[in-house]
């Protein structure tokens, strides 16, 4: 089961919440690094999220059409 980690973006949602992922790539030719972003729809039972809050996901089964994560807990 894979976790990760990221920042709360959006919760006007009921029960979900929209989660950025960032990651650094290094670019095969050039060798610099870069940064890209991915955004993931978790489940939030009760609500208790808002935006600017880091938190870490697990990948679950479909809730919804877009829906493959739940939220695990708030990471400090």
């Amino acid at each position: 089961m894979r976790s990760i980690t990221g920042t709360v973006v959006k919760n006007k949602m009921d029960k979900s919440i929209v989660v950025k992922v960032d990651s650094l790539k290094k670019h095969p030719k050039y060798n610099k690094n870069y940064r890209v972003s991915k955004r993931f729809v978790a489940h939030d039972p009760e609500n208790t999220f808002n935006v600017g809050d880091t938190v870490t996901i697990y990948e679950h089964r479909p809730i919804s059409k877009t829906k493959r994560w739940t939220v695990v807990k708030p990471s400090l």
